[in-house]
């Protein structure tokens, strides 16, 4: 399946990418072979883990990226390129490799999430895109994935419906934040675009202004239930929850019953939720409806799912809109990867900065994924590209702060969970479905070790660098110092 590019031309970007990119075309280092790392500091919300999504459609993206004649004419009227750097540009094309995590899997800050190799001017184009298409896909992919982690705290379960597109970041926003939480976990959406879009479970029910139309809310759902017998679910709230909506509705489950069909659900979208789903699911179950569901929205995050669930709520579906598709809440609004040069000409090449937290770590890299016998993720450690697995009893270090090191455990399986996805510019496997990215999010995020899904004050998990890797940057540290004066 294709995904429709949010970049529209190669104009998706920065003006400093494009007046960078002419810099390197006089200078002649626009061919030279540079590797960029894309990573992220901070996980989002103040949580764990970060889940990585946006992949799929950030590599249609760069697969068709060229320079129409629309585009040339552009930036031609800027005054700011020459003719001979527009006429290179009618024949550019990204012939990169590219290197990343499949989406789905569980990441952490520091470690190359995807990274481009091939000519200078070339990779440093895409950076703006995929950054924007990145960051924003695997924050509503964290947060649906934790909105789920709330939600199956509660003895009888729960499911996230995604309801957010009417408060996403336009149109393509919208889409992309439905198709992020289904990574994430969530089991349909509101969204009948991105439910077309994607094949995926489409769901709703109706407004208030559906019941206000009608002389009665009696009347309204009866005319809901003719219309759809097998697919009502009827909002209780317009009114009165309990003494208007509930008997209402419970009225029509009945005649539906009596004509052959089942009431689906109702829906709660104000009041103190844990008390009112509790109330319902009582008085449904002594109806003899034990198998309509209860559907709970109105502005839901991770932290009020978990409060209803704590105070005895008996929601079975949550339908999560602003906080999931904007990435909204503490911590969240934004995931801030940044995309840096770590080699150029075979050369390591390394941001060195007053903040030791942003100083980049040098080179063509590889991520190591250790797994224990139970098969639960223990660590990550970041080596040399062409470096060996860790070993028992290997010293490695924070990227943060290298004074803060650990020994590698014994007995641990590892692997390499990057994979090359493009190769001069070309997909090296098919698409896959989104369920594939979904399944790959739920078994991750069932291998984190234990507390590093908490919501408050999760479980660190270790990602760290190896002796060999950690003496190149300190020795690449010591030279730019001594080069600048420093």
């Amino acid at each position: 399946m294709t995904h429709p590019s949010p970049l529209g031309s190669a104009l998706f970007t920065d003006l400093y990418q494009l007046t960078m990119m002419q810099g390197y075309h006089a200078c002649g280092l626009h061919q030279q072979p540079a590797t960029f790392d894309l990573y992220y500091r901070r996980n989002p919300f103040q949580g764990g883990y970060a889940l990585w999504a946006g992949l799929a459609p950030a590599l249609d993206a760069l697969r068709g990226l060229h320079f129409t004649a629309h585009d040339l004419t552009y930036l031609e009227s800027l005054k700011l390129f020459t003719p001979g750097f527009l006429d290179a540009l009618r024949t550019w094309r990204f012939t990169c490799r590219v290197t990343a995590f499949p989406e789905g899997r569980v990441v952490f800050p520091g470690e190359p999430l995807l990274t481009v190799h091939g000519p200078l001017w070339e990779a440093q184009l895409v950076e703006t895109a995929l950054l924007n298409i990145l960051n924003f896909q695997s924050l509503i992919a964290t947060k649906a994935a934790r909105c789920l982690s709330a939600a199956h705290g509660s003895p009888h379960g729960g499911e996230i419906v995604e309801f957010g597109a009417r408060r996403a970041q336009g149109p393509d926003g919208a889409v992309g934040a439905t198709r992020a939480a289904v990574i994430g976990g969530a089991s349909g959406t509101s969204n009948v675009e991105a439910a077309a879009r994607y094949g995926l479970s489409v769901t709703g029910t109706h407004a208030h202004a559906w019941v206000e139309s009608f002389p009665s809310e009696l009347d309204a759902f009866r005319a809901y239930a003719r219309l759809y017998p097998d697919a009502t679910t009827l909002l209780l709230d317009t009114f009165d929850t309990l003494r208007s909506g509930l008997p209402n509705a419970l009225t029509v489950a009945r005649e539906l019953r009596e004509a052959g069909h089942e009431l689906r659900g109702v829906r709660l979208d104000s009041g103190d939720l844990a008390y009112l789903s509790a109330r319902v699911r009582e008085a449904l179950d002594q109806a003899g409806f034990p198998a309509v569901r209860i559907v709970a929205s109105n502005d839901l995050s991770e932290f009020v799912i978990e409060s209803v669930i704590r105070e005895g709520g008996r929601v079975d579906v949550y339908g999560v809109g602003t906080q999931l598709a904007t990435g909204g809440g503490e911590g969240g609004g934004a995931l801030g990867g940044v995309f840096k040069l770590v080699a150029l000409n075979g050369q390591d090449r390394m941001k060195l900065t007053g903040d030791p937290a942003k100083t980049s770590v040098p080179g063509i890299k590889r991520v190591w994924r250790a797994l224990d016998s139970q098969g639960r993720l223990v660590m990550d450690v970041i080596t040399g590209a062409g470096d060996p697995a860790p070993q028992a009893g290997e010293r490695v270090s924070d990227p943060a702060n290298p004074l803060n090191s650990r020994r590698v455990p014994a007995g641990l399986t590892w692997h390499d969970p990057r994979e090359v996805m493009l190769e001069n510019g070309v997909p090296t496997r098919p698409p896959e479905p989104l369920g594939a990215a979904q399944a790959r999010a739920a078994a991750d995020l069932g291998a984190l070790p234990d507390g590093t899904r908490r919501l408050l004050n999760p479980h660190r998990y270790h990602v760290s660098l190896s002796e060999t890797l950690q003496a190149r940057r300190d020795a690449l540290i010591t030279d730019l110092r001594d080069r600048h004066g420093l």
